[in-house]
C-alpha cells in the first residue's frame, strides 16, 4: 500500500514539474514575442492597446483613482486626468480627415470639465501671476486648445474659443511681465517644464487662432538660451523663481516632457537639445534594453516622487515619457525599444475590453503610457530625425535570456534521457 502512494505520488510531482516547466516556458515565450512585436505605430497610426488603456482608466477614474493619484502625488489628480484626456486628442487626430471624432472630443472634454472644477484647482494657488500658476494654466491650456483642433473651424464651441483666447492671454501677459522666461507654480518654486508646456500652448493659440504671441515665444527662447545648466547645456530641472537661474541640474524627469514640448516651440533648438539630453540620460545598464536616467551619466542624486525609485540611476517614470519624446522627435528606433522594452518588464494585462500595465496598482502609470504611445506633434511639422542612437540588435542579449529561461525547466529531463540513451548503446 505505501508503494502505491509512493508511486501516485511521485507522478504528481512529475506533473506538478511538467505543469511548472510549460508555465516557465510559456511565459519566456510570450516575453519573446513582446519584445519583437510592433508596440508603436508611429505619429500617424494608432498604437495596439491605447483604447483598451483608456478603458481601464476611465473606469478607474469613476471609482476615484483621481482622488486616490493625489494622496500619492502632488499633481496626482491633475496629471491623470489631463493625461487622460490629451491621449484621446491625439488618438481622435489620427481620424482621417472629415471622419466623426466623437468619442475623442467626449472624453477629452471630459477631462477638461473635471481639471477646470474646484477639484482640479485645489492643488493650486489662486494668488499667482496667472491665477493657479503656470503649471495648471499651460496644462488646461494645451488641452484645450486640442479639444479646439479636433473640431472644423466653423464647428468649435465658441464660448471654448473664448477661453482658450483669454487663458493664453492671461500666459503671454505673464511671460511678458516676468523677469525670468519661468513663471512659478506654485509660490516661491519653479520648474522649467511647466514654462514650456505653456509656451507650446500659445504656439498653438497662433495656429488655430490669428497670432499674437510670435514676440513673447522668442522672447522666451532667448531668455531660456542664457540660462541653460552649465553642466549639461539643457533647461535645468529647477530655477530661481525671481532671475530664472539654474539651482538644480537637468533630470529625466522635467527633461522627457520637455523634450516632447520643445518640439512644438523651436523645432531646430528642439533637435539640439534632445541629441543633448539622448546622449547624456539615454542608457542600456547591464547591456539591456533602453532607458532614462534621472541624473546625467556621471553624477547620481537622490530620488523623489516624481522620479521613483532609481535602480542603477534610472527612472521608470522618465524612461515612459522619454518614449513620447522621441516620437516627437522623429527617433522612432529608440521610442521602438523602450515601448517594446516595456511591454517585456511592464506586466501588461489584457482582457477583451482593457489593458493595464503592473496588474493596474498604478493608474497613472498607464496614463504617462498611453499619452507617451499616442505622442504626435500638434503644431510643428517634423523635421529631420535625429541620428539613429540604439543598436538594432539590442534586443539580442533579451532575448538570450528568455531562450535560456524557457529551456531550463526541460533541460534536466533531456540531460537524463540523454544518458540513458548513452548507456543503452554500451
Amino acid at each position: 500500500m505505501s508503494g502505491q502512494r509512493s508511486v501516485a505520488t511521485g507522478q504528481v510531482l512529475r506533473w506538478i514539474r511538467v505543469v511548472a516547466a510549460v508555465l516557465v516556458s510559456g511565459c519566456a515565450l510570450i516575453g519573446a514575442v513582446r519584445l519583437v512585436v510592433p508596440a508603436t505605430a508611429g505619429v500617424d497610426g494608432e498604437p495596439a492597446g491605447v483604447r483598451g488603456q483608456l478603458a481601464f482608466m476611465r473606469g478607474a477614474l469613476n471609482e476615484g483613482a483621481g482622488d486616490e493619484a493625489q494622496q500619492q502625488f502632488p499633481e496626482g489628480y491633475f496629471f491623470l486626468h489631463a493625461l487622460y484626456g490629451l491621449s484621446w486628442v491625439e488618438l481622435g487626430m489620427r481620424e482621417p480627415a472629415g471622419e466623426p471624432r466623437d468619442e475623442a472630443l467626449r472624453e477629452a472634454e471630459w477631462a477638461l470639465g473635471r481639471l477646470d472644477s474646484v477639484a482640479g484647482r485645489a492643488a493650486f494657488s489662486a494668488e499667482l501671476t496667472p491665477s493657479y500658476g503656470v503649471f495648471y494654466r499651460g496644462w488646461t491650456n494645451w488641452l484645450r486648445g486640442g479639444t479646439l483642433m479636433l473640431r472644423p473651424d466653423g464647428e468649435r464651441d465658441a464660448a471654448q474659443v473664448r477661453r482658450f483666447a483669454a487663458d493664453s492671454a492671461a500666459l503671454g501677459a505673464a511671460f511678458d511681465g516676468a523677469e525670468s522666461p519661468y513663471l512659478t507654480a506654485y509660490p516661491g518654486q519653479a520648474w522649467p517644464v511647466d514654462s514650456t508646456v505653456a509656451v507650446a500652448s500659445l504656439r498653438l493659440h497662433d495656429t488655430l487662432l490669428p497670432a499674437r504671441f510670435t514676440g513673447t515665444v522668442e522672447r522666451w527662447l532667448d531668455g531660456v538660451r542664457q540660462r541653460l545648466d552649465p553642466r549639461t547645456g539643457l533647461l535645468p530641472h529647477r530655477v530661481s523663481p525671481g532671475t530664472g537661474a539654474p539651482v538644480e541640474v537637468a533630470r529625466g524627469t522635467s527633461q522627457s516632457i520637455i523634450q516632447r514640448f520643445l518640439a512644438e516651440i523651436d523645432p531646430a533648438f528642439a533637435h539640439e537639445q534632445y541629441t543633448l539630453f539622448r546622449d547624456r540620460y539615454v542608457v542600456t545598464p547591464l547591456g539591456l534594453g533602453p532607458t532614462t536616467r534621472e541624473y546625467p551619466e556621471g553624477m547620481d542624486g537622490p530620488a523623489d516622487v516624481d522620479s521613483g525609485p532609481l535602480p542603477l540611476g534610472v527612472s521608470l517614470s522618465a524612461t515612459v515619457v522619454t518614449l513620447g519624446a522621441a516620437q516627437v522627435a522623429g527617433d522612432a528606433s529608440l521610442a521602438e525599444g523602450i515601448a517594446n522594452y516595456g511591454e517585456l518588464l511592464g506586466v501588461p494585462v489584457s482582457t477583451p475590453w482593457t489593458k493595464r500595465y503592473a496588474f493596474g496598482l498604478i493608474p497613472i502609470g498607464d496614463a504617462f503610457v498611453a499619452w507617451s504611445k499616442t505622442a504626435r506633434p500638434w503644431v510643428a511639422e517634423p523635421g529631420e530625425p535625429p541620428p539613429a542612437h540604439l543598436s538594432s540588435w539590442w534586443r539580442l542579449p533579451l532575448l538570450a535570456v528568455l531562450l535560456l529561461l524557457g529551456a531550463a525547466p526541460w533541460l534536466p529531463a533531456l540531460l537524463r534521457r540523454y544518458r540513458r540513451r548513452a548507456a543503452g548503446r554500451e
